[in-house]
């Protein structure tokens, strides 16, 4: 016999899967244009060899948070790591010269990741020690 699904953890994963989705969208002009994006990270004062490394972490963190976010079973580590890229990008990039869409947006995704932190549901690994417990104590 199969346990219901909630609609509370379906609109959890609901939630984390369009939160990583804008992450994940970013991905492929982050890997098809690597020279740009580290041109563009050493025009705000970071040292080009410097640039190189945070774009190849940034690209790693990205991948990393957004996987766990969705899949994971730790959704706060996800959600942490993506924080981790996003707070600096948006400071670095988009408060200085202010750009009210993209800082605003911005914010609303640490928003996101926030709620993702503090309100999770999400719980996609069973625990089977517990499954296990319940049967033998049915048995008894």
């Amino acid at each position: 016999m199969s346990t219901p699904v909630s609609p509370n953890r379906v609109l959890d994963f609901l939630g984390r899967v369009f939160i990583a989705a804008v992450f994940v969208n970013a991905l492929p002009g982050k890997f098809t244009d690597f020279a740009g994006n580290a041109a563009r990270i050493a025009s705000k004062g970071i040292p080009e060899p410097l640039a190189n490394v945070l774009l190849f972490a940034a690209i790693l963190v990205l991948i990393a948070g957004s996987i766990m976010l969705v899949f994971g079973a730790d959704t706060i580590l996800g959600a942490s790591l993506l924080l981790v890229f996003l707070v600096p990008t948006t400071l670095v990039f988009y408060a200085s010269p202010f750009q009210a869409v993209p800082f605003l947006m911005n914010l609303a995704l640490i928003g996101g990741l926030i709620l993702a932190i503090t309100r999770s549901t999400a719980n996609p690994a069973p625990n089977f020690r517990k499954v296990r417990a319940k049967a033998f104590d049915s048995i008894r």
